[in-house]
């Protein structure tokens, strides 16, 4: 069987390093906000072109700091509207709530998956104040146009970036890099995965960082000083650790994420079986491989036939989720049919090329 992703097997080129890791850690003595979070944040910041970058305890914790943060500043406020794309994950929306703004879910793009343009313009009022693009399964949104819009109407753009580790513009920007401030995930199945939950902030504005550093240790400036009302949201040290060593290779295996995406869209030929678009190659890193087949059952029950993983992303979309009452009157028809037909296929740097072709010939014998 060829699993939907199997961790172990893509942490195993690190283990040795962890170990040695983990023993730095343990002689360290020091636990919490060390010099592992300090170098990463450095490193991470370098990565993504930004002047700066702040560890979190994860993603959805980095969207909600970057919120408040603007809150603190004074660049919103409590009841504000923030678009948000109606086929997101959960969290995305979840961070706009928990800061006490408004989510104002807008249509997707039936193609890309990514926001549709036209909806987020008609999305705009005068309580707008920021809009959230989403760089769903690793694909850039189209971030220059978004830019164009917000700057008209003199919007923030917080880019959700926890699937789009390292995906770039033509120009070289690389996702982090490309709005106001953006919040990065480093769960265990992302491109750049820790061994536990952790997360990341990157920005150019220095006054945000500044604030969101102090949100995230609760409110603390130094031991037992506390200037804003914060909370506990810090990149653990151990994790640190374990990103700092991954990060090196981080190009080297989105390239091979690539690699094997042009495999499958080179030979993956049948005409129940919707291909991802492609808009540049460098505005994707594959964080997945998402296919859309009608018969989605079926499809799954085949490919777990013939020894292939899969897993749906995701199943239920935000406006229809019991957690989302508020919104359960809305009707996307795009999004309720991405979410109906969604099939992720295995998309791992640790893929060989016999259990590639395997997949992609499961895929093809689809009927």
């Amino acid at each position: 069987m060829i699993p939907f992703l199997d961790l172990k097997k893509l942490n195993q080129p690190f283990e040795a390093a962890f170990q040695k890791k983990f023993r730095s850690f343990l002689d360290s003595g020091y636990y919490i906000l060390g010099t592992a979070v300090n170098d990463f944040e450095t490193d991470y910041a370098a990565y993504c072109g930004t002047k700066f970058a702040i560890g979190t305890g994860n993603g959805l914790e980095a969207l909600r700091l970057i919120l408040e943060g603007y809150k603190v500043l004074g660049r919103l406020s409590e009841g504000d509207e923030v678009i948000v794309a109606s086929n997101t994950y959960i969290a995305t929306i979840l961070a706009i709530q928990q800061a006490g703004m408004v989510p104002v879910l807008v249509e997707a793009e039936a193609t890309t998956y990514n926001f549709n343009l036209d909806a987020v313009a008609a999305a705009i009022n005068g309580k707008t104040k920021a809009i959230m693009p989403v760089h769903l399964y690793g694909q850039l949104a189209p971030i220059e146009p978004l830019n164009t819009l917000a700057e008209k109407f003199e919007l923030l753009v917080i880019e959700d970036a926890a699937q789009a580790h390292g995906a770039k513009t033509s120009e070289g920007i690389r996702a982090g890099n490309l709005g106001h401030a953006a919040g990065f995930s480093f769960y265990p199945t992302k491109n750049l995965g820790a061994l536990g939950d952790a997360g990341a902030v990157t920005t150019n504005d220095a006054a945000l960082a500044e604030v969101i550093t102090l949100l995230r240790n609760y409110g603390a400036s130094s031991k037992y000083v506390n200037e804003l009302p914060g909370g506990n949201s810090r990149l653990d040290e151990l994790q640190a650790y374990f990103l700092l060593e991954k990060l090196p290779s981080l190009d080297a295996q989105n390239e091979k994420r690539r690699v094997l995406a042009k495999t499958y869209l080179a030979n993956m030929n049948n005409p129940l079986v919707v291909l991802p678009t492609v808009t540049e190659w460098e505005r994707h890193v594959f964080h997945l491989f998402v296919v859309r087949v009608k018969e989605r059952e079926r499809f799954i029950h085949h490919l777990k036939e013939k020894g292939v993983g899969t897993l749906i992303h995701y199943p239920i979309p935000p406006h229809r989720q019991q957690a989302m009452p508020q919104f359960h009157s809305l009707t996307f028809p795009v999004t309720e049919k991405i979410h109906e037909e969604v099939v992720s296929l295995p998309m791992s740097p640790m893929l060989t090329d016999s259990e590639a072709q395997h997949i992609i010939e499961a895929v093809n014998s689809f009927t």
